[in-house]
């Protein structure tokens, strides 16, 4: 099992990444990123670690999530592993990880 991150998590970290580079340090930065790494690691041996995500259960495609500091990092099983699809700032109002002009924006 391997984890697989999908282009638009990719972009989005890369965004998480610049902004904190920008407002805080580049250190911190880093270790953000880092932090959100290291969470994913747990998921190769145990996928089903995470919660339920429940603003996404209408899709009925299983993810879930595990939280990383401010960041929720969402995830489903699939046949090549765990894809993540989305590392969402948790201090946004929780159904815009809805939002198609979220997704489309990047």
């Amino acid at each position: 099992m391997k984890i697989i991150w999908s282009d638009f998590a990719s972009k989005t970290l890369i965004e998480i990444y610049k902004y904190h580079k920008e407002v805080a340090s580049k250190s911190i930065a880093h270790k953000i990123k880092t932090n959100i790494f290291s969470s994913t690691r747990q998921l190769l041996k145990y996928p089903q670690s995470g919660q339920i995500e429940k603003t996404l259960e209408e899709i009925n495609e299983g993810h879930r999530y595990l939280v990383s500091g401010n960041y929720k990092i969402v995830y489903k099983k699939v046949i090549e592993g765990i894809l993540i699809t989305d590392i969402f700032d948790t201090r946004q109002y929780p159904i815009k990880i809805n939002d198609p002009t979220r997704k489309s924006s990047k």
